[in-house]
């Protein structure tokens, strides 16, 4: 019911319903990649048990708390400032993966921020390009095995240029299989 901080449309989300009410899908996620909390995503799809929302977000930046949600189907997975891909990668095996695994659905929608990428002054993660294509390589996985392989990712953050289009390009090449 209110715009806060720099997201002020929500294209995943209307994809996800347009996916569900167009075309009759009965499980849909969203995976969003961001430094900063997907918080419109999950206050529009809490407690919609047709969609998982999977989020990993710089806890204590940006809103500025992130409370646990109480909805089943949304998995927040906090990181620490100053956290490395290890950290990510571990978020991600641990809350992400098992969940997405258990949801088996039939369209992942990712959110595709690159902003918590080390060089990308807008937060303060630690990712790297290879970092992104190893996720990207578990969400498609995931789609192999519950989606026919349907995957759609948009591009919703990275502000510096040069680390925005290697850790894109690995996105990239990770869905081509590289």
């Amino acid at each position: 019911n209110k715009a806060i901080g720099l997201c002020f449309f929500n294209n995943v989300v209307i994809g996800a319903y347009h996916a569900i009410n167009k075309y009759g899908m009965e499980s849909v996620s969203i995976v969003d990649l961001d430094v900063n909390h997907g918080h419109g995503s999950e206050d529009i799809v809490s407690g919609d048990d047709r969609v998982l929302f999977c989020s990993t977000l710089q806890h204590q930046f940006y809103p500025i708390s992130v409370a646990d949600s109480i909805a089943s189907n949304i998995i927040n997975a906090p990181l620490a400032g100053g956290a490395t891909g290890s950290a990510f990668r571990e978020a991600v095996d641990h809350y992400w993966l098992p969940r997405l695994e258990a949801f088996a659905p039939q369209l992942i929608l990712v959110s595709a921020g690159f902003d918590a990428h080390q060089a990308d002054d807008m937060g303060g993660l630690n990712l790297v390009d290879a970092d992104y294509a190893w996720v990207t390589r578990r969400i498609c996985a995931q789609a192999q095995r519950s989606a026919s392989g349907r995957v759609v990712s948009s591009l919703e953050g990275g502000y510096e240029l040069h680390s925005l289009a290697r850790s894109v390009e690995a996105h990239l090449k990770a869905f081509l299989g590289d």
